[in-house]
């Protein structure tokens, strides 16, 4: 499980005191995936780096009891000066992990062909995003952290075969993901919430949470 207990974060923007969270508790069990509601500026990408470990709390804990991925998109923890290759080994080699396999899953599922022996300093946006979702889907996590869902790719191959792969993890694992479009999260998570004043208000359905957040956006 993934759990807030009582977390607060905030930032100085310069001008005034940004707050993200304000004494938020919630818990997401494993085999319940859950979607997240969150007008942009509000804070979204900070939340989903908390649940990584990647941003610390203000105040409050955070417990993680199982294996939580890095936001899909996040290229922090690889090296621009080597090859996507490289990379897939390095990265297996810090999780404990084949990376012979991991690499080998990582060039089937990228489609980069040479590309993929080449420096990631070389790659466009979309090529980064190909090959950081595929480390993602690779490493085999209890809990997948996605912001604003799939990669933008222009590959139609890449996107179906991502698409399929991502489905059949879903079967096994749980997925939180962070969007302000309601759409985005119905392919994902039947339980949802919404961020907004630095609370996060939990539904059952995703239907609830919409109304919501469709009331204090629209309204």
């Amino acid at each position: 499980m993934l759990e807030f207990d009582n977390v607060s974060k905030s930032f100085w923007t310069g001008s005034h005191r940004k707050v993200i969270l304000d004494r938020v508790s919630f818990r997401v069990d494993l085999g319940e995936s859950v979607g997240i509601l969150a007008p942009n500026g509000t804070g979204k990408t900070t939340l989903i780096k908390m649940m990584a470990g990647l941003e610390k709390p203000d105040e409050g804990t955070i417990r993680r009891t199982c294996r939580v991925s890095f936001p899909l998109g996040f290229m922090g923890g690889v090296i621009s000066k080597i090859s996507a290759a490289e990379n897939a080994r390095y990265i297996a080699k810090l999780y404990g992990l084949d990376p012979d396999y991991v690499e080998a899953f990582c060039r089937w599922l990228c489609g980069l062909g040479e590309y993929f022996d080449q420096p990631l300093g070389t790659y466009s946006s979309g090529m980064k995003a190909r090959f950081s979702f595929s480390l993602m889907l690779a490493l085999d996590f209890d809990i997948y952290l996605i912001d604003e869902g799939m990669p933008s790719s222009t590959d139609v191959e890449f996107n179906r075969r991502a698409g399929d792969f991502l489905a059949e993890r879903l079967r096994t694992t749980t997925i939180i993901i962070v969007s302000h479009q309601p759409a985005i999260l119905e392919k994902f998570a039947r339980k949802a919430a919404v961020l907004m004043d630095g609370q996060l208000h939990m539904f059952e359905s995703l239907e609830e949470a919409k109304r919501l957040y469709d009331y204090e956006t629209q309204g």
